[in-house]
């Protein structure tokens, strides 16, 4: 597996929030085109200080799923340690924002949500089967 670029990946993803916040909640280019994108600002676990970040979703009923599949690399993503130590999070979602309450879900709803989301986007299958992590699910349910 390629080395994770922290740069990189940066670089991309604020374009990707420059994008959705231009064109009310969506993608217009690249590879999340008409994919279920939001923008989870979490508290930084060290610093306190905000952090965006595009992720695509599901939805179990009312609460919105997300996965901390950082594309299947052996460690979580940063925001996953942010939302463990400041659970509380701002969400947008198209045009709307809003604060949630993020819990990271335990097997078997663990495996059921992560088995809905990869059933609409099989990568997140290819994302388990490249790390040895369990990757999280965590549910983001509306204040």
């Amino acid at each position: 597996m390629p080395e994770f670029n922290e740069k990189a990946m940066h670089q991309f993803n604020q374009g990707l929030i420059k994008e959705f916040r231009e064109n009310g909640g969506k993608a217009v280019s690249g590879p999340f085109v008409n994919a279920p994108l939001l923008l989870l600002t979490t508290t930084g676990a060290k610093s306190g200080k905000p952090f965006t970040t595009p992720l695509v979703y599901t939805k179990d009923g009312d609460r919105i799923v997300i996965i901390a599949s950082k594309g299947g690399f052996p460690t979580n993503p940063a925001w996953f340690h942010n939302l463990k130590a400041h659970p509380t999070t701002t969400i947008e979602l198209g045009k709307e924002k809003f604060q949630a309450k993020a819990t990271i879900t335990k097997d078997p709803e663990r495996q059921r949500l992560f088995d809905a989301q990869a059933k609409v986007m099989p990568t997140f299958n290819d994302y388990q089967k490249a790390t040895t992590r369990q990757i999280p699910v965590i549910v983001l349910e509306r204040i």
